[in-house]
């Protein structure tokens, strides 16, 4: 036995090294490290193979059945439906089985073709060939037969097929470019670097020799992080390590570009690949209007179990006197009468739940679902949604909150990227206070007639003029940016200038572009990077080359990035630049405060700045640098944190030579958006990572500050003068001193007397506020914050890093109003807030498409905002409110008959409708006309929800599900049930005996019968709740037409064939003739006109006496529409009417110009008109 191997192994897991466990260990090849080198150790990793379906064929019923009966009302009604098989209920099973079968097989038919489509498109990606390499030559291999450890060859546009380490690629330097659209959006290229032993390698055979063993990680799905080692076994006894990490690791998903062809080392294959383990799906986020749906279920479970209480109780009464014990036709057996009172009881109560367990509508759930399904729609066909420049609209990731948009109270929006374009021009530079401005150099590309320079301030001197070529020379080196020298990026035509093809700058940041091709314009060209060489043209064309040694990359914490090179005579600079906060306090000597005016000039004007520093390294400094990060690079565990640790002793004692300030403009239509939030009632927030000047001036720019504006500052500057606890009173005194006589008028945004506050706080303040206390005294720092916010009608938040941007939200979220919120950006630092939000809204931005993917709803451009929440979001809660009210009132108007009945037959559980009737009302009777409703309906011209942002006041803090209108519909639904029953019940009131023995009403000379008398109180309840959603609607097209009266004519063909059929399936047809032999009486057909009449009359003669004397806003603008329409119908032909605020274009899907009309509209008009 080897003791050395198993000593080596025993020390790395004993002696504390690293944390082993966590780590994983990779032979390439699947070969064997040498004899003695380490204790061959094979480990089980999953196949390649992806799986994002959630069912199999064998566990699909079982497991789907499971999902559906976890929710409430579905599982409710499976109960009912099991009481209904057991004991002897007054109702069938099928009254409860059918409709539970009907949603139940809906939802697994949806959710079972969604998830045929998941299993063709992994079977899609799993089949894809790839070629591996195997004793030297190349075999082609399904993708999901990869293992870990393959090595794979992969060819210029090809994708990765898992998650690969770089060994080697066709490229003499050993990089290879990829981008990364699928993974984030991000369509700029990316490099990548093979590991500097193992990029000599070039041929299969070649790389068949290789000895080497990967340790790593386990699987994470952070994209961006990755810390592993390569041991690589060369004929010595020691291997050589070399660090990994993520600029070696190519990602599954990820397209190979501008490289012939790569080979590269299987480490992360199938479900464990990181893009696999960012599929995990989000927290699951609730509406407030469902919130309000299981409340107001809850409360009519209540009272069904009370209606069943009062019933059996009542019945056990009734039941007391001997003389009124069972009738003859419903006498107990002798075994039932032997029970024990309590089961007879609790058998008695149960057959009372199941007889009035209609009042649960579980077809409403059914019905919300396909709402919300369908309803999404409307915003992927909105074309003033389409972006022609990105050729998209806008996307719908759920359909689950698409009323939360009609309800939102603050918004939190990112600056870069979403309140403005991302697209950089670069505007000057400051060199030890000398401004530099060349002309006309936007995003990357030079302007035409841009010849010249122009210098503003004095030139400077000899010692000036070589700081100044120091400048330009830092700015030509310290970056990513790759060069394109081919006439094409991608496909597209860039670059081509004078029919000559000339380098194309390409980046991940739109910054590096813009400040690499201002040097051009200012005489330093960066020309390329060639065996770690960086070649730059000076002003004299000559070509001056420097070894690139080092790289020390951007990050969000440190807010700079840094490059070590060293000059042909030998020399080595460390080149930084960053924003000035991270850059000033690490600078020994400049023209510091000249450069501090010049960039504190240049962000009050709203430019992005960023400062430029150096410092000289004697080659002992640049060893003892390159022993720091190597120990760094190398570890395992904490090697972020290390690294950190690093760049920080490093990027010191700088000495500053200038900086630069870019622009970057205002999206289109962004202040007009705002300014219409603001109308809306909701606040607007700004969350940035920028400087504070910078974003105030985007702020004022984009009329989130007005001029009037008084700022309010809670900021590391004030609290250094100023104790944090001294700051945070004064502020709220100053806040509350104007709002105290009006708090309630200005909170409801109604007034616009008051003065208007708007806050500035930074990171490292809002880190302050948020941070536990531990004195008693200032533990409620969050509450004043709190009270200050709420009093501002707008806050700026800079300087935060990602993870404060959420904790704002979650703050604001979990304050005591409980207020519902909207998060929207449009980058990878956006994803946290839009996650935490109720509703995250990404912007498909130039930053990736991570905050796209990571949304709720993802759209082109900030404007369209302003859509989505003031008409869709207005009319989708409008929509649903109406149909989750209507659902629990015509479920009230049809059981409570049912509970009056009981006390008309001696509590005998006798059903007062025919089963059919029981199965088929919400399913088929009632059920059409208010999903269209749910649809299609507009209560107000969408040009007028866009003009008038206040009518969005009108549906806030989820007004038209409140308790009072709750009631308001139940108590609607009990007074309608009272008089179907009643007016039913005293048409039947005289009754004599026929000649041949039938049962016959005096009034109105029908058979008299239960069945009868049932069918006339459900004919008057289908009509009456179907007229009262007619009445309802303002929005009429052909289709609510079609369907509305549809639905009536169906119930009464359905009926004739029902009751005029002898149906051979059936053991009984107590309904056999009824429906006809009631139609065939005139009274009957008048008591059924009278009768919805009366049942509908107090609620219109509520809403007309509401409109005329108590009016919203929306009822206004209603009234006026329809005055407006009926002027028109009266007075102008149409041919002669022109709309000049319409542009003409093609119908929208969602607004086929119908007649809008209502007739509580008309009849307050007319009350209105005729009123002295």
């Amino acid at each position: 036995m080897d003791f050395s191997a198993l000593r080596n192994l025993i020390s790395r897991y004993c002696a504390g090294e690293e944390n082993w466990v966590d780590s994983r260990t990779v032979y390439i090849g699947h070969k064997e490290p040498p004899p003695g080198a380490e204790a061959y150790i094979p480990q089980r990793f999953p196949d390649n193979r992806i799986v994002s379906s959630k069912y199999t064929f064998w566990n699909f019923v079982p497991k789907n059945l499971f999902e559906q009966f976890r929710r409430i009302a579905n599982f409710y009604f499976l109960i009912i439906f099991l009481v209904q098989l057991i004991i002897d209920t007054p109702t069938s099973p099928i009254t409860s089985g059918l409709p539970l079968f009907f949603v139940i097989t809906v939802t697994a038919i949806k959710q079972g073709y969604e998830d045929w489509l998941r299993h063709k498109a992994d079977n899609s990606i799993n089949q894809c060939p790839v070629h591996i390499i195997q004793h030297g030559k190349v075999v082609r291999k399904q993708s999901r037969k990869l293992r870990v450890g393959d090595v794979v060859r992969v060819k210029e546009d090809e994708t990765f097929p898992c998650d690969l380490i770089l060994l080697s690629s066709s490229r003499d330097d050993g990089t290879c470019f990829v981008t990364t659209a699928s993974l984030d959006g991000e369509s700029s290229h990316k490099t990548y670097y093979a590991v500097q032993d193992t990029k000599a390698f070039n041929t299969e055979e070649e790389v068949d020799t290789l000895h080497a063993t990967i340790e790593c990680e386990q699987p994470q799905p952070d994209l961006y992080k990755f810390v592993g080692r390569i041991n690589i076994y060369l004929d010595r006894d020691e291997p050589i390590a070399r660090p990994l990490g993520s600029e070696n690791l190519l990602l599954r998903g990820a397209t190979l570009k501008n490289t012939e062809c790569i080979y590269a080392v299987a480490i992360y294959t199938g479900m464990e690949t990181k893009m696999a383990l960012n599929y995990q799906s989000k927290s699951q986020k609730r509406s407030a209007v469902e919130k309000s749906m299981n409340a107001y279920l809850i409360v009519y479970l209540c009272i069904l179990i009370s209606k069943a209480l009062i019933n059996t109780v009542l019945k056990y009464v009734w039941q007391a006197d001997p003389n009124r014990d069972e009738p003859w036709y419903n006498e107990k057996t002798e075994t039932e009468r032997q029970r024990h009172i309590l089961i007879r009881a609790f058998t008695d109560f149960l057959a009372f739940m199941v007889l009035f367990n209609y009042i649960i509508p579980v077809s409403m759930y059914v019905t919300v679902e396909m709402q919300k399904f369908l309803g999404s729609y409307f915003i992927t066909w909105d074309d003033e949604m389409f972006d022609e420049e990105l050729g998209e609209g806008a996307l719908v990731n759920t359909s689950d909150l698409n009323e939360e948009l009609g309800q939102v109270e603050y918004v939190f929006t990112d600056k870069t990227g979403t309140l403005t374009e991302n697209n950089m021009e670069f505007i000057e530079c400051c060199v030890d206070g000398h401004v530099y401005v060349p002309h006309a150099i936007c995003n990357g590309q030079i302007m035409p007639g841009a010849a010249s320079m122009d210098m503003i301030d004095s030139s400077p001197g000899p010692g000036g003029r070589e700081h100044e070529e120091l400048f330009f020379r830092a700015l030509c080196l310290c970056h990513t940016v790759q060069v394109k020298e081919e006439e094409t990026v991608d496909g597209i035509k860039r670059g081509i200038h004078q029919g000559k093809a000339t380098s194309v700058y390409i980046s991940s940041s739109p910054d590096e572009v813009a400040l690499v091709e201002g040097m051009k314009r200012l005489g330093f060209t960066y020309l390329r990077l060639k065996d770690s060489h960086m070649e730059i043209q000076n002003r004299d064309d000559e070509i001056e080359r420097f070894e690139l040694l080092e790289v020390l990359n951007f990050d969000s914490v440190r807010r700079r990035m840094s490059v070590i090179v060293k000059s042909s005579t030998g020399e080595y600079y460390l080149f930084c630049k960053g924003a000035d906060s991270a850059v000033f306090p690490r600078v020994i000597s400049g023209k510091v405060e000249q450069v501090r005016a010049r960039v504190e000039h240049n962000a009050v004007e709203g430019l992005r700045t960023l400062c430029v520093a150096y410092k000289k390294l004697s080659p002992a400094e640049y060893e003892e640098v390159c022993h720091q990060l190597s120990s760094a690079k190398l570890a395992l565990q904490d090697r972020e944190k290390k690294l950190a640790e690093a760049y920080d002793s490093i990027e010191r004692d700088f000495i500053l030579l200038g900086a630069t300030a870019v622009e970057d403009r205002l999206q289109d239509k962004a202040a007009d958006t705002i300014e219409s939030l603001h109308k809306a009632g909701m606040k607007v927030w700004v969350l940035t990572g920028d400087k504070m000047e910078t974003a105030a001036a985007t702020c004022y720019a984009s009329k989130l500050f007005r001029r009037n504006t008084q700022i309010l500052e809670l900021t590391t500057k004030r609290t250094e003068e100023q104790n944090l606890h001294d700051v945070l009173f004064d502020l709220s005194r100053t806040v509350l001193r104007q709002h105290g006589s009006m708090t309630r008028e200005t909170l409801s945004g109604l007034s616009n007397e008051y003065h208007d506050y708007g806050l500035i706080i930074d990171g490292a303040t809002l880190s302050a506020v948020l941070k536990p206390s531990q004195e008693g005294s200032g533990g409620n720092y969050k509450e004043i914050f709190l009270e200050i916010c709420r009093n501002c009608s707008a806050v700026l938040c800079c300087r935060m890093a990602p993870l404060q941007k959420a904790q704002i939200v979650k703050l604001i979220k979990a304050s005591k109003e409980h207020p519902i919120t909207l998060a929207i950006g449009d980058g990878a630092n956006d994803v946290s807030m839009i996650l935490e939000a109720h509703v995250g809204i990404g912007i498909m931005g130039k930053e990736g498409r991570q905050a796209a993917r990571n949304s709720d709803y993802a759209i082109p451009k900030f404007k369209h905002l302003k859509k989505m929440l003031l008409v869709h979001g207005h009319y989708y809660y409008i929509r649903i409110s109406e149909l989750v009210q209507y659902f629990f009132y015509k479920n009230v108007c049809f059981i409570f008959p049912q509970f009056l009945y009981q006390f008309f037959c001696g509590f005998s559980q006798q059903p007062l409708y025919d089963t059919a009737y029981l199965t088929l009302y919400n399913i088929s009777f009632t059920s059409l006309p208010i999903l269209l409703y749910s649809l299609m309906e507009q209560h107000i011209n969408m040009d007028i929800l866009k003009r008038d942002p206040s009518l969005y006041r009108d549906i806030a803090k989820n007004s038209l599900l409140r308790w009072p209108i709750f009631i308001y519909w139940t108590f609607l639904g009990v007074f309608d049930a009272v008089v179907f029953f009643f007016g039913a019940f005293f048409l039947f009131d005289n009754t004599t005996f026929t000649s041949n023995g039938q049962l016959m009403t005096t009034n109105t000379q029908m058979m008299f019968g239960n069945w009868t008398f049932g069918t006339l109180v459900f004919t008057v309840l289908v009509f009456t709740v179907t007229l009262k959603l007619a009445l309802d609607t303002h929005y009429w097209t052909w289709i609510n037409h079609f369907v509305i009266w549809g639905s009536l004519l169906f119930y009464i063909i359905f009926s004739l064939l029902w009751g005029g059929i002898i149906w051979p399936f059936l053991n009984y047809q107590r309904m056999y003739y009824v429906f006809m032999q009631m139609l065939s009486s005139g009274p009957a057909w008048l008591s059924i006109i009278l009768l919805v009449v009366v049942s509908l009359l107090p609620d219109v003669v509520k809403k007309v006496l509401c409109r005329a004397l108590w009016p919203t806003t929306t009822e206004r603008i209603q009234d006026s529409d329809n005055l407006y329409q009926s002027h028109l119908s009266e007075f102008t032909s149409l041919s002669t009417l022109h709309a000049p605020h319409r542009q003409q274009k093609r119908p929208d899907r969602q607004n086929p110009a119908p007649r809008r009309t209502n007739w509580c509209c008309i009849c307050a008009n007319l009350l209105l008109r005729n009123t002295p």
